[in-house]
């Protein structure tokens, strides 16, 4: 078990909690990757894949916690905004696929 930044004594403590951290991001970002592949199924137009509206709500929910729990908002905000982006485009993708259509 990685130990707590502030328990972290050398730099091989720190990369050892950085990996761990970076293992359990996959793992989050696995099952969030499945929820774009069910609102690809669920939309019935692929018009409805990308909504504005949403990603700023999103963002705006993001830093909210992430104000409330210490991280960031020039960390948050642009890793959000990445991470919504390469989201949508892979929603694209399984619209196209789940519903045999082509990109345009």
């Amino acid at each position: 078990m990685a130990k707590k930044p502030e328990d972290c004594q050398t730099m091989t403590d720190v990369r050892a909690g950085v990996d761990a951290i970076d293992r359990e991001l996959v793992r989050l970002l696995v099952t969030r990757q499945g929820y774009m592949h069910a609102a690809a199924r669920i939309k019935t137009t692929r018009d409805a894949v990308y909504d504005a509206a949403r990603i700023e709500d999103v963002v705006a929910k993001v830093l909210v916690e992430a104000k409330a729990q210490g991280l960031s908002p020039d960390i948050a905000e642009p890793v959000w905004r990445k991470l919504i982006e390469r989201c949508i485009a892979h929603e694209f993708d399984q619209w196209d696929a789940t519903k045999g259509q082509k990109s345009a």
